[in-house]
C-alpha cells in the first residue's frame, strides 16, 4: 500500500534559493553573490543569503543594468519552467516601465556605434596611442 506524499508548499524559503527558482540568476551561487554585494534588498534592507522570505515581501533586485521591484506571490524550493517561475512574483508597473525605457535609451545610445570591420594595423595603432597621449596633457 503506497501512499503518495502530499506536496507541501513551504511558508518560507531562503532568498538565494528563491531567486534561483524564480530565474533571476542562473545558479544559487550567483544569487548568493548578488545578495552579499547588496544587489538584492527586502523592503529597503540589505540581507544575507540565508534570510527567509515569505509571501508579499517586496524585493528590489539589481541585475546588470536592470532593476526589478517585485512582490513575492509564490514560494517554491524546486526550479521549474520559466512559465512557472513567472507565477512566483509580480513586477510593479513602474518598475517594468522604467526598465523598458532604460533598455530603449541604451539601444538608442548604441545605435550610432559601429565596430570596425578589422583590427587596427600598426599605423592606426600609433595614431590611437598618439590621441591617447593628448588626453593626458
Amino acid at each position: 500500500m503506497n501512499k503518495k506524499a502530499a506536496i507541501e508548499i513551504p511558508n518560507t524559503v531562503r532568498i538565494d534559493l528563491w531567486l534561483w527558482v524564480a530565474r533571476f540568476y542562473k545558479t544559487r551561487s550567483l544569487a548568493k553573490q548578488a545578495i552579499e554585494t547588496g544587489k538584492v534588498e527586502i523592503d529597503g534592507q540589505a540581507l544575507k543569503a540565508s534570510r527567509l522570505i515569505k509571501l508579499s515581501d517586496q524585493l528590489c533586485i539589481k541585475r546588470g543594468q536592470e532593476s526589478f521591484v517585485i512582490e513575492v506571490t509564490g514560494l517554491s524550493e524546486k526550479r521549474g519552467s520559466a512559465a512557472v517561475a513567472q507565477t512566483l512574483y509580480i513586477e510593479s508597473e513602474a518598475s517594468r516601465l522604467k526598465r523598458e525605457t532604460e533598455r530603449e535609451r541604451r539601444k538608442m545610445e548604441n545605435a550610432g556605434y559601429q565596430a570596425p570591420p578589422t583590427k587596427p594595423d600598426k599605423r592606426a595603432r600609433r595614431l590611437i596611442n598618439a590621441l591617447g597621449d593628448l588626453d593626458m596633457l
